[in-house]
């Protein structure tokens, strides 16, 4: 048996075989997709790490940093916003709740030297100049730990049989 179509141009059974193994092959490599899943692309969420991003971005630009304050605050709001859009998704994981936890700190530590700041009359009182680069490294910690959650796919990746 050849496995090239005849003179008749008819397929042999060569060929049939081929092409039914090339089909099997195809679909076991694409699986079989509920695609009546949600895309797990988390847009509301991209759109909030966009916003939280840009704030960050401006944050403090060329500010004093005993007048970053409300500009940090205002992250919280974003950050808050971002973490009950974790919440409805079910993307909690450790690496986001250590970044959570090192943003909360890095906070607590600013309000306390932007206290000091303000009690020794400082506006760039070293400390507090510190505690506000801290606050904003934590805070892009924060994003990237949400950015891996968004592009994440979710457990079983949709391809549950249907």
């Amino acid at each position: 048996m050849t496995a090239c179509p005849t003179s008749r141009g008819s397929a042999g059974p060569g060929r049939v075989r081929a092409v039914a193994c090339a089909a099997v092959l195809v679909a076991l490599a694409t699986g079989c997709r509920n695609d009546a899943a949600p895309a797990w692309g988390y847009p509301e969420l991209g759109a909030t790490l966009g916003s939280l991003s840009r704030a960050l971005d401006e944050s403090c630009a060329g500010e004093v940093p005993a007048s970053c304050s409300d500009d940090l605050d205002r992250l919280d709001a974003l950050a808050e916003r971002a973490f009950a859009e974790v919440l409805d998704h079910r993307l909690l994981d450790d690496a986001y709740l250590a970044a959570g936890t090192e943003v909360d700190r890095a906070r607590r530590l600013r309000l306390a030297a932007a206290a000091r700041a303000r009690s020794v009359r400082d506006p760039h009182h070293p400390p507090l100049v510190r505690a506000v680069a801290a606050e904003q490294l934590a805070y892009r910690h924060l994003l990237a730990a949400l950015e891996r959650l968004r592009t994440a796919p979710p457990p079983g990746d949709g391809t549950h049989p249907v």
